[in-house]
């Protein structure tokens, strides 16, 4: 009898200390930063549509958005786009250290000047960016975002990607992911109270 019931235990116990193991290591200090968020966003040097370099570090000093798309979206991303670009305007004067970054992940079709085109109908403070392929997986990666080349049937393609806008704070750091589909002058108020 006694033998029947250590057999269970002893998977029982297993199974716990596996999970406990499992626990440990993904709220592990190394998976997030100091304030116990997640670690997303770091170092990237990207294109703007000026052909000139931005790096992360230029942005400090202000909080800033960040949108991962591409010029060929057919809805989500100019959709965003709007909604930053009303955001922005209804920040009034107080906003006008507030940047919000457009990176691409379909840089094979975003060169500069593609994106310099498309964002002309936009907020200018929504700065375009692309790069190489490895540049943009890198910032993919530490944005913990997604994208995927999808062919269509024409032989075309389209991108799968995180529709998510990130808000950064003034030292680099992720604050949370931001809403920018409620009334432009609440968005606003809440993004500049960052500065």
């Amino acid at each position: 009898m006694q033998r029947r019931l250590i057999l269970p235990l002893i998977v029982f116990l297993l199974g716990a200390l596996a999970l406990a193991a499992a626990a440990i290591i993904t709220f592990s200090p190394t998976r997030q930063n100091q304030t116990g968020t997640a670690s997303v966003g770091g170092p990237f040097s990207l294109t703007t549509p000026d052909g000139k370099t931005l790096t992360d570090k230029e942005l400090r000093g202000a909080p800033f958005l960040v949108f991962f798309g591409f010029t060929h979206c057919p809805d989500i991303c100019p959709t965003k786009l709007f909604e930053i670009s009303e955001m922005l305007r209804a920040a009034g004067p107080k906003g006008e250290k507030l940047r919000a970054l457009f990176i691409s992940v379909d840089p094979a079709r975003d060169t500069p000047e593609t994106l310099k085109s498309y964002l002309g109908s936009f907020d200018p403070r929504i700065v375009g960016l692309t790069g190489d392929q490895a540049a943009i997986d890198a910032t993919v990666k530490a944005y913990r975002a997604y994208a995927k080349k999808v062919p269509l049937k024409d032989g075309d393609y389209t991108m799968d990607h995180t529709a998510l806008v990130y808000l950064m704070g003034k030292d680099g750091s992720f604050i949370g992911a931001f809403n920018s589909e409620r009334p432009p002058a609440e968005a606003a108020a809440e993004w500049l109270r960052h500065l």
